[in-house]
């Protein structure tokens, strides 16, 4: 079985990915809990891996780091889960969404942490956020329309370009930030798995509050 090295699940948006992967995808795994925030959570992560961040996948005792390397190799060991859209042009430009969430939207990142406790109006909004989150639309608007008209999500049926989205997806539900018809129906549909519903109800319990994250 699987191993999933993740980290507080209130906070940690990369745990989330590989998580909520797996789970949509019913590949087994064992949840292995760091508290990232605490002084003995560095410690134990370096247990896992070098890299000493989250997530961590084990496989036959060896580590697979970065959430998109992960969900790399669970495609390629799982091809059946279907993963990634079978058509080429489909593939290719799921990657590409994902590779561009993966590196990009830092003022999202450093302005709207993951909080999943969190509900409020977030009306401070720059000229820097304003841009990662109309080029966040844009994918999502784009990706429907041409590639995912025939289900729920960006590519019709869920795959690994949704579930690196969905951190987005609890920021801008969390925040409140204004988005149009096709990107609200899709946060809704992503916030209604139930798997991603597991997860934001977990991360409600748990106690650990850092104060950088707990943004008015």
């Amino acid at each position: 079985m699987y191993k999933l090295v993740i980290g507080n699940k209130n906070y940690s948006s990369w745990s989330l990915r590989p998580w909520l992967l797996m789970k949509i995808a019913d590949i087994e795994f064992e949840e292995i809990n760091i508290e990232l925030f605490k002084p003995e959570g560095k410690q134990q992560l370096l247990h896992y891996t070098d890299a000493g961040k989250v997530p961590v996948l084990i496989d036959n005792e060896m580590p697979i780091w970065d959430s998109l390397a992960i969900a790399e190799y669970l495609a390629e060991h799982h091809p059946e889960k279907v993963l990634w859209p079978l058509a080429s042009d489909s593939r290719a430009i799921a990657r590409a969404v994902t590779a561009e969430m993966h590196s990009s939207f830092n003022a999202i990142r450093g302005t709207l942490p993951m909080n999943c406790r969190r509900s409020t109006h977030y009306d401070n909004i720059s000229p820097e956020l304003q841009k990662d989150i109309d080029r966040i639309c844009t994918i999502w608007k784009q990706c429907k329309k041409e590639y995912g008209e025939q289900g729920d999500f960006l590519f019709g049926q869920f795959s690994i370009a949704d579930a690196f989205y969905a951190p987005v997806v609890i920021r801008l539900n969390g925040y409140n930030i204004k988005v149009g018809d096709v990107e609200r129906r899709y946060m809704d549909n992503v916030l209604a798995l139930p798997a991603l519903q597991e997860w934001i109800e977990t991360a409600k319990q748990e106690k650990t509050v850092v104060e950088a994250y707990e943004i008015a």
